[in-house]
């Protein structure tokens, strides 16, 4: 008996919110559930899926940045969408995938990180968050089967070493740190391909939203599920920064100054070529 009282105290105090949800509302889990879908890929096809996010390290801190739309199929199913938040003060997450599903987990890490700061009296080192965060999407792995994927790209500042690291993660969990830039999504090849050429090391922030924001205006050039900068509803991409002063949403007046000198200057060098 002293045994028994002594785990259910273990775990009454577990500082996992999902854990808890696991075992007192599992219904509450999407990664416990089940989709029969009426017909092969029907139920994929017709769920809204979040594209490209970037990330790249910079002097002090780490940017995370993604496009604005998501596509169901071949239809543009928003053109608003936001895929970038702040998982706590030193930490953001950036969605691929299934965009209800990602939504869903975006808010379940936050709470996550809330619920350990709450029951330890200290925040989550930055490993620990990514180890956290590889677990929930592991528990996905039902859906992702189902054609329901989510793939996360995770950065923040590591208050230890005072830098930005950022993780990327694959269906089945695995987590991999990456180093100076990363990119997910289906336009993640091209913005890769132009941070390959953009990045440098000690960028200042200025010039990390820049290369950030013209990755993301190659990957939309290439690829149709990818949002650019739209001048005409001034639609401009989601920035975050973090650094030893916690995590800053850049403006959208800094960003349509940035995406426009962009265009112009693409504009510019189509004419003279």
């Amino acid at each position: 008996m002293p045994e028994e009282a002594a785990a259910s105290v273990a775990r009454a105090a577990s500082t996992s919110f999902s854990d808890h949800l696991g075992r007192h509302h599992p219904d509450l889990l999407a990664s416990r559930s089940r989709v029969d879908f009426p017909a092969q890929g029907a139920g994929p096809a017709l769920a809204p899926h979040a594209t490209t996010i970037v990330s790249l390290t910079f002097a002090g801190g780490v940017l995370m940045a993604g496009d604005r739309r998501a596509t169901m199929g071949n239809v543009i199913a928003s053109r608003h969408i936001e895929k970038v938040f702040p998982a706590d003060m030193f930490s953001v997450l950036g969605i691929a995938g299934t965009a209800g599903i990602a939504l869903d987990l975006t808010r379940l890490f936050q709470v996550e990180l809330e619920h350990y700061e709450k029951i330890e009296g200290t925040r989550m080192s930055l490993d620990g968050k990514a180890n956290r965060l590889a677990a929930m999407v592991r528990q996905n792995l039902p859906m992702a089967l189902q054609g329901l994927a989510v793939v996360p790209l995770f950065a923040g500042y590591d208050t230890s070493r005072r830098e930005g690291r950022l993780f990327s993660f694959d269906v089945t969990g695995g987590r991999y740190e990456e180093q100076e830039h990363h990119s997910v999504g289906s336009g993640s090849a091209f913005a890769r391909g132009s941070l390959k050429k953009l990045w440098k090391p000690n960028l200042d922030e200025a010039s990390a939203v820049q290369v950030a924001v013209e990755a993301l205006y190659d990957a939309a050039d290439d690829d149709s599920a990818t949002g650019g900068p739209d001048v005409v509803r001034e639609l401009w991409p989601v920035v975050y920064t973090v650094n030893s002063a916690g995590t800053r949403r850049i403006p959208d007046r800094d960003l349509e100054t940035t995406a426009r000198n962009v265009i112009a200057s693409r504009s510019i060098a189509g004419r003279e070529a």
